[in-house]
């Protein structure tokens, strides 16, 4: 009885200041940004009071994902932070109860919080990102380019489109190569030039009329034809160009985890290698992101514990450093893992990893 007891007693402490800590954490991250923006252009007549009101509102899940794993973490901070300068871990310990016995409640906790962060970011935020598009009417950037090779890795030919939305494939550039290259001959063979491409549901991409310059091996253009119902792309090939064409204009934050696992896929197929990267990386952050809430609690709690005459303010700093470096370094990691220096594997794991370390650390110092 005892023990339910203090789990109830920590676990309504813990609920308490993590509620409080999301909540003053998203203030802050809305405030200065997203809602001085929308109160400027409400006020300025470019959005009504109800548009006003949906971008906020929609924006909430994209903070609401950032914030609850630094909420677990300042959290769990501030509650064992006072827990320590009452005594009570003291005498809990004294009593015989182990520390990781006491935070049991508190990975709990942390166990509900990382399924809800989990949910918000892989299907609230798709949601809300796609309706912030629409409300602010923003253009989406239609513009695609898909290379096709051979078997044994070489460049066949590259579509450029510069403008296409559902069936509507427009000004499109062919770039075809010659299959054997010699030193100091070009590797163009020729540039097709069309206004309008047609793509049916059998995955064929036909262009009715086009202009057609023709390069010699030297790179002279030895001619300009006028060409019609010419195949570009048609099989499995021709079906994966336009599902990828459809992935491009979004952005990771706003498909769902079945589409962006699809989309890997494609760009897996079609040999994709930089995009096929950044995506899978992306994709495993998405369920690694969600983990940390328990990382982060269980080293809030620890950074929280401390001895008497211990500095209290420590404990805050590293957690204030951790959060920093957490999310200052994603950008960073996912250019490394687009442009291969590591595994997408290596580079999204490498913040569980270090924040485990650092929890080993910390128990060690703190004689735990």
């Amino acid at each position: 009885m005892k023990i339910k007891l203090l789990d109830r007693y920590i676990f309504r402490q813990v609920f308490l200041a993590c509620f409080a800590c999301v909540f003053i954490f998203m203030i802050i991250w809305i405030m200065p940004e997203i809602f001085l923006k929308t109160v400027q252009r409400t006020l300025s007549g470019d959005y009504t009071v109800s548009m006003a009101i949906s971008i906020l509102v929609n924006e909430l899940p994209k903070v609401l994902n950032i914030a609850l794993p630094v909420g677990m973490l300042l959290g769990s901070i501030l509650t064992f932070d006072k827990l320590s300068k009452d005594f009570e871990i003291t005498v809990l310990r004294s009593s015989g109860i182990s520390f990781f016995r006491i935070i049991s409640s508190v990975i709990v906790i942390s166990i509900f919080v990382t399924i809800f962060t989990f949910i918000v970011g892989s299907k609230l935020l798709p949601i809300s990102a796609c309706k912030l598009k629409v409300i602010k009417q923003e253009n989406r950037v239609s513009q695609f380019v898909f290379p096709v090779k051979n078997s044994d890795d070489s460049m066949q030919k590259i579509l450029i489109i510069s403008n296409f939305d559902d069936n509507n494939i427009r000004d499109v550039i062919v770039l075809n190569f010659y299959d054997e290259v010699s030193d100091g001959s070009s590797l163009l063979s020729s540039i097709v030039i069309s206004d309008f491409v047609k793509y049916d549901n059998n995955g064929l991409w036909t262009i009715n009329t086009a202009k057609k310059y023709v390069i010699s091996k030297e790179g002279i253009f030895n001619n300009i034809e006028v060409v019609k119902d010419l195949k570009i792309l048609e099989g499995k090939s021709a079906i994966n160009a336009y599902k990828l064409m459809k992935y491009s204009v979004y952005r990771d934050r706003e498909l769902t985890n079945a589409q962006i696992s699809e989309y890997i896929k494609l760009l897996k197929q079609e040999r994709m290698d930089d995009e096929y990267r950044f995506m899978l990386n992306k994709y495993i952050q998405r369920f690694v992101h969600s983990f940390m809430c328990i990382l982060f609690a269980i080293l809030g709690c620890l950074l929280g514990f401390s001895q008497p005459r211990e500095q209290k303010f420590l404990g805050m700093l590293i957690a204030v450093g951790v959060i920093f470096l957490y999310y200052i370094t994603i950008p960073f990691f996912d250019l490394l893992a687009e442009k291969a220096v590591l595994s997408p594997w290596v580079t999204s794991m490498i913040a569980p990893v270090s924040a485990f370390i650092l929890i080993i650390i910390l128990k060690r110092i703190k004689d735990l």
